[in-house]
């Protein structure tokens, strides 16, 4: 059985120091974005979820870990442990010790982890499918 889970203050009451402003900064973009989005505090861990998890933030001794899947295998010497891939989709970790270490490149990651891979494109008519091929489309006009 599950444990219940915990409000942010019980969480951040045990956590390192720095996880409290690690996960203002994530927290504040996530919830931006066009989706539902779903706070989970547990003991050692935050889950964000829109549906399934998308991230996790995980208090560890030295950092916090924080981690998210992507449908692509990403690569960049940021990640802390080797992108492993299960089911195509593939799970990165970055170890964070500083809120400032979350800079454009994380927030797209997590972007995309949000949207599962189909970040909207700004402006884009959502009746039309992206596949469809708009010369094709002019053909008919």
């Amino acid at each position: 059985m599950c444990r219940p889970g915990l409000t942010l203050g019980e969480h951040f009451a045990t956590a390192r120091p720095e996880a409290e402003p690690i996960f203002h900064v994530i927290n504040r973009h996530l919830a931006t974005l066009d989706g539902d989005l779903i706070v989970d505090p547990l003991e050692k861990k935050i889950l964000f979820k829109n549906g399934p998890t998308i991230a996790i933030l995980d208090s560890m001794t030295k950092w916090v870990a924080l981690g998210f899947t992507l449908r692509r295998k990403a690569a960049s010497n940021r990640f802390s442990r080797k992108v492993t891939e299960y089911q195509g989709k593939y799970y990165c970790v970055l170890n964070l010790t500083d809120p400032d270490q979350i800079d454009a490149e994380v927030l797209d990651w997590l972007t995309e982890a949000f949207y599962k891979g189909d970040v909207p494109t700004e402006g884009a008519d959502p009746m039309v499918p992206d596949d469809i091929d708009e010369d094709f489309l002019g053909e008919w006009d």
